[in-house]
């Protein structure tokens, strides 16, 4: 396997986060296989898979050259510090947790794959709800935005309609599998 990146992307709720937490876990001895950290420019907590990043911080570090990708989605910037681009440079395959919208704008490349977290529509809307994060105003909103992605480039699509474990094993067989020989298709 030669090295390269690979985008998760998903709908908020889809269970990209654990997904990728689970593959992670599943993954841990296989070293040519790293899972990226994130600067964000919004608040991290217990668990987040982001480290917090001033909006000045930010802009410091992306002006200086120091941010392999970044991104701006929800009113946040994102982005990925350099040094992970050594790792792909050095064979490894780096994991990033990205958005959707970010994804669209990514030009298809023999180093770059792009995977998407999927859930039913109706399975969607039950998780959105029993999160309580979201008012259901904000809930129809967060659904009504998954129309903005209908053909959506992605190389790999995991369903995440069952068991974490099902989805999350789909995903690190994925990893295992996926060749960064050049592709335009979708596997």
């Amino acid at each position: 396997m030669k090295g390269g990146w690979v985008f998760v992307c998903g709908a908020s709720g889809a269970g990209k986060d654990s997904v990728m937490s689970w593959a992670e876990s599943h993954l841990s001895g296989q070293k040519e296989i790293v899972f990226s950290r994130r600067w964000v420019t919004r608040p991290s907590t217990v668990g987040s898979d982001h480290d917090e990043i001033s909006v000045d911080q930010f802009n410091k570090l992306a002006k200086s050259g120091g941010l392999a990708w970044q991104w701006r989605a929800h009113g946040f910037d994102y982005g990925i510090d350099l040094h992970y681009a050594c790792l792909v440079a050095a064979g490894q395959v780096v994991v990033v947790n990205g958005s959707r919208e970010h994804a669209q704008t990514l030009e298809l490349h023999e180093r770059i794959r792009v995977v998407q977290i999927e859930v039913s529509p109706k399975e969607l809307e039950a998780r959105l709800i029993n999160r309580g994060r979201e008012t259901s105003e904000k809930i129809v909103q967060r659904m009504a935005r998954n129309q903005l992605f209908p053909e959506l480039k992605v190389h790999h699509r995991v369903v995440n309609d069952g068991e974490l474990a099902a989805s999350g094993k789909a995903f690190a067989d994925y990893l295992t599998l996926c060749s960064f020989k050049p592709s335009s298709k979708s596997e």
